[in-house]
């Protein structure tokens, strides 16, 4: 057996890093700029442990200049700086952390907390600037007392010149010179939209240059940066106002959301946040949101769904996750405990925050379920726990403009149909029945709602949902007369569809001379076709046409039935009564729509002339 250590050829692993390391290449400016702010973050550790009392205070800060003639851009900063034997130590061994280093250093003498904001984790970082330079210069001196500068140069490659440098002033100078394929980042507005995204919220202020114009004071040029977002207060520091600014600054969004919370959590793991829940402008709006993941104030991604539970991707907030490191893969969060943690975590607070809402604020809690609700039924389809912790909190807008819950629908009952109207407009004729019947129905007229229904009905519970035109309900029928079996016959004879159900029944309505209805298992049945199948398998509905024999034109229709000379003209009476109820319950196709036109100005020609007669 052999045994060996693996090892690494320069040449070979910089195009990999080059190419490879990062998906966007504008992430360059984001981890030298994080780097700088590492820096920084070490001489004030070090000042804090006594080991740098000569360094009298001052403002610290990461600066990025650049310069468009000479083709290139410095980033700056005034941090703890290096000495030649460091260059050596964290620049020239490539993957080796200066952060972990520094952080393992003291670590008996700093916690696990206080060594958290320093960013770095894997040491690659640094070459990421070899993405969109073709040379990469470093100017650096030591804050430690006598160190001399440093000069290090690489175009690359395996090779590298260390020399004295001429840097006068503790800190770190980073040259890049920008490649001719990478040109496109010798612009004022990429560079400071790049700062903009990901250096927003880092904790040292950070300037931007350009050579050319006057080096101005931090007072004069404001950092593009606030060093200290709102979600790093407690929320009981922090005012609505605060927290509206805020929304409006972060997500460009000039509409007041509707209420918020705020996450805070030490142990086990670190996270703090914010989560807003916006008022929506369309009811499609909510199909994407903007919840912005940080990493020590330093932007990571939009939208990470392995540390985000999925459903709350449709609102819009901010993360701060110390634990996960800038330049983690997918795989590994989905892998990680703290990430499951933290998404359990944040679907707690959540659920929490909504029930204690619809608990102690219940008007307000209605007040926002129009805007709200989408967000709740697709987070109680797509997440177990959140579902269970939410349900007793779901409402119903109902026909009659209140709000219920299923417990309010159901009442002491075991088993109970709620019926539900889809599209209040076209079953109108519906509603209005349930109505003076004084029948309540939810209205569930929102795409998410179908298989919002389906996924409660799974859960049990003794509740089924059907459709207000799915059948009559035995509310609205005239118990006091019996039905009559052969009128249903003469219409079926009449429109000649043998596909077609007929029942005549007696209803409390006298207005009303037929209605359609159809099975509430067909039609879902269809729904499900259409949406899964692509229209390759066609469920049939099975429609059923409910005649009302307490309506004063089917009596007299019914009248009709033994005489011969009147049965054409019952015949296109009864056609029309039929188009009249499909109308109802859907709108006609195009052919059908010509002959219900057709049909009626036959009919009020042959009232028109009645009458002349």
């Amino acid at each position: 057996m052999e045994k060996g250590n693996l090892s690494v050829n320069s040449e070979n692993i910089l195009p990999i890093i080059k190419k490879w390391l990062y998906s966007d290449m504008d992430i360059f400016l984001r981890e030298l700029i994080s780097n700088g702010n590492d820096a920084v973050n070490k001489l004030k550790k070090l000042k804090a442990l006594g080991e740098a009392d000569h360094i009298e205070e001052d403002e610290f800060f990461v600066k990025v200049k650049l310069d468009e003639a000479n083709k290139t851009i410095i980033i700056s900063d005034n941090g703890i700086g290096m000495t030649s034997d460091e260059v050596k130590q964290y620049i020239n061994q490539i993957a080796f952390s200066g952060a972990g280093d520094f952080i393992e250093k003291y670590k008996d003498r700093i916690s696990e907390s206080d060594g958290s904001d320093i960013i770095g984790h894997f040491g690659l970082g640094f070459y990421s600037a070899f993405m969109v330079a073709d040379k990469v210069e470093i100017e650096t001196l030591s804050y430690k007392e006598g160190a001399a500068a440093t000069h290090w140069v690489s175009a690359g490659g395996s090779e590298y010149e260390l020399s004295e440098g001429e840097r006068s002033e503790r800190g770190t100078d980073i040259i890049l010179h920008i490649s001719d394929e990478s040109k496109e980042f010798l612009s004022e507005y990429k560079l400071k939209e790049i700062m903009r995204k990901y250096c927003s919220f880092m904790p040292v202020h950070i300037y931007f240059e350009k050579a050319g114009k006057d080096d101005a004071e931090g007072s004069e040029n404001p950092p593009i940066n606030n060093t200290e977002p709102l979600w790093l207060k407690s929320a009981s520091e922090c005012t609505e106002e605060e927290y509206k600014e805020f929304y409006h600054k972060v997500f460009m969004d000039f509409e007041e959301p509707l209420f918020w919370i705020h996450l805070n959590m030490d142990y086990p793991f670190r996270l703090k946040g914010i989560l807003y829940f916006p008022k929506l402008k369309n009811r499609y709006e909510t199909l994407e949101g903007q919840v912005k993941l940080y990493c020590n104030q330093v932007f990571v991604a939009d939208n990470v769904k392995e540390v985000i539970p999925e459903f709350l991707l449709l609102l819009n907030g901010v993360m701060d996750c110390p634990d996960i490191p800038l330049n983690v893969s997918r795989s590994f969060l989905q892998n990680d405990g703290n990430v499951a943690k933290m998404s359990s975590y944040i679907t707690r607070k959540v659920a929490d925050k909504l029930n204690l809402l619809y608990k102690n604020d219940r008007d307000d809690y209605c007040k926002y379920w129009n805007d709200i609700h989408v967000f709740i039924k697709y987070g109680c389809i797509k997440n177990k726990d959140f579902y269970e912790k939410i349900a007793d909190s779901v409402i119903y807008k109902t026909i009659n403009d209140e709000y219920k819950t299923l417990g309010d629908f159901k009442g002491d009952k075991e088993e109970y149909t709620l019926y539900y109207v889809s599209e209040p407009a076209i079953q109108s004729q519906y509603v209005n029945l349930f109505k003076e019947s004084a029948q309540d129905a939810a209205v569930l007229d929102h795409p998410i709602d179908p298989p919002f229904v389906s996924h409660v009905e799974s859960y049990g519970g003794g509740v089924r949902f059907k459709r207000i035109d799915s059948d009559i309900s035995e509310v609205l029928q005239n118990e006091e007369k019996e039905e009559d079996r052969g009128i249903a016959e003469f219409f079926k004879e009449s429109l000649s569809n043998d596909k077609l159900k007929i029942e005549a029944m007696s209803l409390k309505n006298e207005d009303i001379p037929a209605m359609i209805v159809i099975s509430e298992e067909s039609r879902r049945m269809k729904e499900l076709s259409k949406m899964y199948a692509g229209g390759g398998m066609d469920f049939p509905l099975e429609e059923k046409l409910i005649i009302n024999t307490n309506n004063s034109l089917v009596k007299l229709l019914d009248g009709f039935k033994d005489k011969a000379e009147s049965k054409e003209d019952a015949e296109l009476i009864m056609s029309q009564i039929y188009d009249m109820a499909r109308i109802c319950q859907r709108p006609l196709e195009p052919e059908e729509m010509m002959e219900f036109v057709e049909r009626s100005n036959k009919i009020l020609g042959m009232l028109v002339k009645s009458k002349l007669d």
